[in-house]
Formats: C-alpha cells, sequence, structure tokens
C-alpha cells in the first residue's frame, strides 16, 4: 500500500467502516459517502485500495451473516434440484448482467465520475428522487418474488447504482417495489444480489490493490470489524423501516446532503 493509504489512522479506520457498513445497505449510497469523507479527511480513493477491498468484503458477510438462513436453503435446493431455487438463482444472475456490462464497457467513465466529487451531489439528488417514488409503489407492492423481466429490470437499476451517489440498495429496492415485489421480498432480492455486486467490486479493485503495509494491519481490522457489525445493524434497521413504509424518508437525507456536498466543493 502506497504512503497515501498509510496515513489512514484507526479513527479515521473506524469512521470510514461504520460509514461503509451503515450506508451500503441503508439507501444512501455507500460509495458516495466514501468519496465524500476521503474528500474531507483529505485521503485519496486510490490511496486505499486495500482498505477498501476489506471494507466490501465486510459488507459482504455482514449479508452472509442475515441472510445465512435462506442462503443456506436455496444452496440446498438447487443441490437437490428443486425447480424454485434454481429459478431465484437464476432471476439473481440475470439481474447481475447489467451491471456486469457496465462495469466492462464502461469503466473508464465510472473511474472518471469517482475522480469528480461533483458527480457524487447530483447523484444523490437523484437517489432522493428515486426513493420519494416508494410513497406511491409500496402500498401496491405484494408479490412475493420479482418475475424475470422484473428481475432483468431491477437489474439495471443496479447499474445505473454504479455511480458514486446512487444507492444501489435504494435503486434496486425502488425498483423491485414499482414493479409489484412486496418489500420484505425486495430487500432479500436486492440483498443477495448485493453479494455478488460486492464481491465484483472487490475483485475488480484487488489487481491494483498492491501490497499491505505492516502499518495498517491495525486499522485494517478496526475498519473490517466495524463495517461488519455496522452493516448487519443497517440490514435489520432497513427491513423495520420498509415495515413501517417510512423508505422515502430517506430522501429528506440524501437531498440536503447531496446540495450541501455541491455547495462545499464551489465554496472550498
Amino acid at each position: 500500500m502506497n504512503q497515501a493509504s498509510d496515513a489512514i489512522s484507526a479513527i479515521q479506520a473506524l469512521v470510514l467502516g461504520l460509514v461503509q457498513g451503515v450506508t451500503e445497505f441503508l439507501p444512501v449510497s455507500s460509495s458516495g459517502h466514501l468519496v465524500i469523507f476521503e474528500t474531507l479527511f483529505g485521503v485519496e480513493p486510490d490511496g486505499g485500495l486495500v482498505f477498501e477491498v476489506a471494507l466490501h468484503v465486510a459488507t459482504l458477510l455482514a449479508i452472509v451473516v442475515f441472510y445465512r438462513a435462506r442462503i443456506v436453503q436455496l444452496i440446498a435446493g438447487a443441490l437437490n434440484g428443486e425447480r424454485d431455487a434454481w429459478r431465484y438463482h437464476g432471476k439473481l444472475a440475470l439481474a447481475t448482467l447489467p451491471a456486469i456490462a457496465v462495469a466492462l464497457l464502461a469503466r473508464g467513465a465510472i473511474e472518471r465520475a469517482f475522480d469528480t466529487p461533483q458527480v457524487v451531489g447530483v447523484c444523490l439528488v437523484i437517489t432522493a428522487a428515486i426513493l420519494w417514488t416508494s410513497r406511491w409503489t409500496l402500498p401496491r407492492a405484494t408479490a412475493p418474488e420479482p418475475t424475470w423481466l422484473a428481475a432483468l429490470l431491477i437489474g439495471c437499476a443496479q447499474a445505473m447504482a454504479i455511480l458514486p451517489g446512487i444507492s444501489r440498495s435504494g435503486s434496486t429496492v425502488a425498483a423491485a417495489l414499482a414493479l409489484g415485489v412486496a418489500p420484505a421480498m425486495a430487500a432479500e432480492f436486492s440483498f443477495l444480489l448485493g453479494v455478488v455486486a460486492i464481491a465484483g467490486a472487490a475483485v475488480l479493485m484487488l489487481p491494483d490493490a498492491g501490497a499491505l503495509d505492516t502499518s495498517m494491519y491495525t486499522p485494517l481490522a478496526i475498519g473490517f470489524a466495524a463495517a461488519l457489525v455496522s452493516g448487519v445493524a443497517a440490514i435489520w434497521l432497513f427491513l423495520r423501516l420498509l415495515e413501517r413504509r417510512n423508505f422515502h424518508a430517506f430522501a429528506a437525507y440524501t437531498a440536503p446532503l447531496g446540495l450541501g456536498f455541491l455547495l462545499y466543493l464551489a465554496l472550498r
């Protein structure tokens, strides 16, 4: 790891771990928040790739911990040749394809977006608009799982969330609700879809991550633990808010945050 990443202190690691864990699952954009905090801390985004990979792995593990029973059920069902399990796996695979296509075909543009903080401010406002639509779609959403077409469209929403500031969980759940999927099932599909998305993001970072300096062992452990624990808590909170039909309320956070960050960038 280079000198820029060595500058990450234990306190910064704790904060960034908490930010990653909470914002990966609450519909407020983890990538957008990390860019904001890295901008405020003065830490270059490319300087802490090993650290960012560790945070991604921690949030992936949070999904596995929270949905462990469902994951075991799906794996066991597939191994036993159960049609329902294979159908669900197929829909997850189909929903993954749009993000893979965007990541492969537009990697340069995506990297430029991450290097342009103003993009985060604009995308956070877009996220607010997406979340607000659930005020009308959530009460009518009752389907137990997405159709094949719905799975593909949810995948398109996930592909859009590659941009920093567009919430992956927010856009995919909002899309699922608009397509009639019941709230709890929409969240489950989104988070299980996130296993592939988060793992893919971590794998893409690995070739450029470099070696891990020994001075980073403690910050890495702190950040990983913080992201894991806060991630599990965030999933639980996410589901409670969906049950209470308060999903759209996050728009009141993401819109001011995006506008405030744009103002900060203009005045600094």
